[in-house]
């Protein structure tokens, strides 16, 4: 991918990966999905690579701010470095934090999470395979019910070939925790000592009463932690777990579903 310290230009997008995306194995599959449709969109973008670091709104709301704001200011300082016009994030949390607290520290950035930025692009993109799949759609905390936006996730879905889209009983205002969220990650060692059952786990139960055979997600915490569930709740073959990136770049290949 252009990395945009060597390009050494002014560019229209700049891509916020962040570390999971980055680094767990889901997470760069989900980002090489989406670089690839970023290419075939033929858009100007590029990363930050190693000068990047990660947004850590999760350590914030763990009650790590001194983490956030050290993060922070490293990011609004490199960014601030080069001359691009809008955000893009892949993470959900990361959308949270640009909106809302990185201006509180002097970076105040354009910023859209990539559903946002793909959803009026899908007549653009070569489909080229039907996957005949009925899939559900889990909303994210920090880009549904924190942020307000639901519809462009939908759109993305929708706009894919053989895509039947079915709701759970919870959605939209109304969703249901992944469980990932504020800390939640890496908290799940201790929070399970005090549950009988996950917030990810009861979420791919509704999924799988839905039908489904996918259950799509466009935040990279959730990949990982509705595969795992899936594994823990007995339904490995019934549901698979895959980002939204993951099925349009699905759908533009040969690949079967």
């Amino acid at each position: 991918m252009p990395v945009i310290k060597d390009l050494g230009r002014r560019v229209d997008m700049l891509w916020f990966v962040e570390c999971y995306p980055a680094y767990h194995p889901r997470g760069r599959d989900a980002s090489r999905a989406l670089a690839r449709i970023l290419s075939a969109l033929e858009l100007d973008f590029a990363i930050l690579g190693v000068e990047e670091r990660c947004v850590a709104d999760s350590q914030r709301l763990a009650g790590e701010k001194g983490v956030f704001e050290a993060m922070a200011e490293h990011n609004i300082g490199v960014m601030q470095g080069y001359e691009f016009d809008r955000v893009m994030v892949t993470d959900p949390h990361a959308y949270n934090a640009f909106l809302k607290e990185y201006p509180k520290l002097g970076g105040s950035f354009e910023t859209i999470h990539y559903t946002q930025l793909l959803a009026p692009l899908m007549d653009r993109l070569p489909m080229r395979t039907s996957l005949d799949l009925r899939v559900t759609f889990h909303d994210p905390c920090y880009l549904g019910r924190h942020n307000g936006e639901y519809d462009a996730p939908r759109h993305c879905l929708e706009a894919i070939p053989g895509v039947e889209l079915t709701e759970m009983m919870r959605c939209r205002a109304n969703g249901y925790c992944c469980g990932g969220g504020g800390g939640g990650m890496w908290l799940d060692g201790t929070n399970s000592e005090h549950m009988s059952e996950r917030l990810s786990e009861r979420r791919v139960r509704e999924a799988v009463e839905t039908g489904a055979d996918v259950l799509a997600v466009c935040c990279p915490f959730e990949v990982s932690r509705f595969e795992d569930a899936v594994k823990s709740t007995g339904n490995t073959g019934r549901l698979r777990v895959l980002d939204i990136a993951e099925l349009i770049d699905m759908a533009m290949t040969d690949e079967e579903a």
